[in-house]
Formats: C-alpha cells, sequence, structure tokens
C-alpha cells in the first residue's frame, strides 16, 4: 500500500535536477513513491531522470510527448499517483532529509483534509524562511476561515502547491486537480478551490522544502507572453467565486489580488517584448472591465495610489481607444 505520492515535474533543469533527486533519496520509505514527471525536456534531463527510475527506490517515470506546462504535469502525476496523501515538488527545488516522514506524520496526527507549511527560499547564496500567513497553528480549520480579510495577505495568497500534504479525497472530489494548461499563475485558482471547497486543513511550522528563485528558466524570469496566463487563472478565480453562497464576502478578495498582481506586471512592463506588452495593457483593460464594477471601484478607492493609477490609466486607454474607433 502506497502511503505518499510524491509529484515532481521536470523541463529542461539538468542543472539542478541531480540536486533533487539526491533530496528525494534521502527521503525515500518502503510506502513512498515519486512520480516523476518529464515535460518534454530537450537538454540532458532526460537522462538523468532515466538513472533516477533505476536508482531511486520508489520512482514512477512518466514522459510527455509535448510541453504541457507545470499545471498539466502535476496534473499526470495525479493520474498516476496511488497513495493515501499526496504532496509536489518542484524539478529545481530540493528538501531537507527526512522531512516527508515528517509532513506526513503530521496530518496523520491532525486528520484533516490538508496541511500546509512554511518554506526556504533560496536566492543564489542567501536563504530567507516564508510562512503560512495564518497564525494559528496545529489547529484544524474550515479553510474558508483563512481566505480572508481582504486586505491583509492569507492563507489564499501562499499558493505553493509544493508548501503541503493532501489528502486522497481531494482527488476523489477533483478538488486537488489543477486547471490543464496554464501556463503560469496555475497555483492561484487551485489555492482557492482548495480553500473554498475543502472541508478541513491546518497550518504547521515544518520547515523542508528549499525554494529556488532565480532560475533563469523560470517562467517568473522570462518576460513572453506565457506569463499573461495570470490573467485566465485570475477570471477563473473570479467566476468561480462569483459562483460561491458567500460571494458577496468573498469576492473583495479575489478582485483586490488580481487587480495587485495586473498592478505589478503593469508596472514592470518594460520587460516585456513591446507585442506582449500591448496585449497586456489590452488584455488588462478588458480584464478590468469584466470584474463585477461595484466590488472593483471599492478596491481601487483602497488600493495605494501609484497602483491604482496604473489601473486606471488602463482603463482610460481602452475608454479612449473605444471612443477613436466609434
Amino acid at each position: 500500500m502506497v502511503k505518499l505520492s510524491v509529484i515532481v515535474p521536470f523541463y529542461n533543469v539538468q542543472q539542478y535536477a541531480p540536486d533533487t533527486l539526491k533530496s528525494l533519496r534521502a527521503n525515500t520509505r518502503e510506502d513512498f513513491e515519486f512520480i516523476l514527471v518529464d515535460d518534454c525536456s530537450t537538454d540532458g534531463t532526460p537522462d538523468i531522470l532515466a538513472r533516477a527510475e533505476r536508482e531511486l527506490p520508489g520512482a514512477v517515470l512518466v514522459r510527455h510527448e509535448q510541453n504541457g506546462g507545470l499545471a498539466t504535469a502535476r496534473n499526470t502525476g495525479i493520474e498516476k499517483a496511488r497513495g493515501e496523501y499526496l504532496t509536489f515538488l518542484d524539478g529545481d527545488d530540493w528538501l531537507a532529509p527526512g522531512y516527508f516522514p515528517q509532513l506526513l506524520s503530521a496530518i496523520q496526527e491532525l486528520g484533516c483534509d490538508f496541511v500546509r507549511t512554511d518554506h526556504v527560499q533560496s536566492t543564489g547564496r542567501a536563504r530567507s524562511i516564508h510562512r503560512v500567513p495564518h497564525g494559528r497553528r496545529w489547529t484544524v480549520m474550515n479553510p474558508r476561515e483563512a481566505i480572508l480579510p481582504a486586505d491583509r495577505s492569507t492563507s489564499v495568497d501562499y499558493a505553493y502547491a509544493w508548501a503541503g500534504i493532501y489528502h486522497r479525497r481531494l482527488v476523489d472530489r477533483e478538488i486537488l486537480q489543477f486547471t490543464h494548461g496554464l501556463r503560469t499563475a496555475e497555483d492561484r485558482p487551485w489555492i482557492w478551490k482548495l480553500h473554498r471547497e475543502a472541508e478541513s486543513f491546518a497550518a504547521v511550522g515544518l520547515l523542508g522544502v528549499y525554494y529556488r528563485r532565480g532560475v533563469a528558466s523560470s517562467l517568473t524570469q522570462i518576460g513572453d507572453v506565457r506569463q499573461l496566463d495570470f490573467i485566465r487563472a485570475f477570471d477563473q478565480v473570479i467566476e468561480e467565486t462569483a459562483r460561491d453562497p458567500q460571494a458577496d464576502k468573498l469576492l473583495p478578495k479575489a478582485v483586490r489580488t488580481y487587480c495587485a498582481i495586473m498592478a505589478h506586471h503593469l508596472g514592470q512592463i518594460e520587460r516585456f517584448e513591446p507585442a506582449v506588452a500591448r496585449k497586456l495593457r489590452s488584455m488588462s483593460a478588458a480584464a478590468l472591465k469584466r470584474m463585477p464594477q461595484d466590488v472593483l471601484a471599492e478596491v481601487m478607492d483602497s488600493m495605494d495610489a501609484q497602483r491604482a493609477a496604473r489601473l486606471r490609466r488602463v482603463r482610460r486607454r481602452a475608454v479612449g481607444a473605444r471612443t477613436v474607433a466609434a
């Protein structure tokens, strides 16, 4: 019987994959499986994974014939997983020795649907601890209670899939799966659905995941059109939250987060190619128009002046362009 399935997507990470796999070897157990998903890598990653399939206890190697992105790769892993519990790791991150047995013990002790954990961020040689923005630890709660307040960072803003562990019943209820094809912000609709639809969760202070920032091949470092998938991701958050019985309470948080991320990208628009920058402006304007306008007005009035000004400029340009066209 497999107790824990660990889903690890890899794409062109030959520089980092050996460290990732070494850390998995330091977390093996007879009842653990490691589902290694090669998302059609074109560098030396496939050879590294072929060796891991032979040498890593519990390894299951799955290869994509076409690159599908992180969300699709994770879904492939979820489909293959046999464990009572599931967790994730990215192919360029790594773990402390013995971390997964501790993580499994935590969710078994708590008996909840999912557990969220802190993590260590690694940027070059610098290390910093990042905590789940939820004050109560080792206390089982309703996940909905961790969505609000709208004006503070909460558990839905801590959207790292690998910072936690999840019971299989979430797979059976189709809560744990990701939106197919999302190239960035894939964790955002996922974390919102998790907190709206799961029944119980807890935050714990375990430190064992090392998240590598500043990787050149990471989409967070690349200013191409795939970055604009954040709009598709947050459109889904808004659409699904609008159908929730508590939409009036939850939508201000969803809209506020969407606006903050949009303003962030608009504030760094110079890193995009000109054609992508134009598309970002036009797609942002259309997205602002789609949002519930009463909620949007309240959110923009409560945002800091700089971010609100960026969004208002985009709205004005869109209105001006329509006026000229008419």
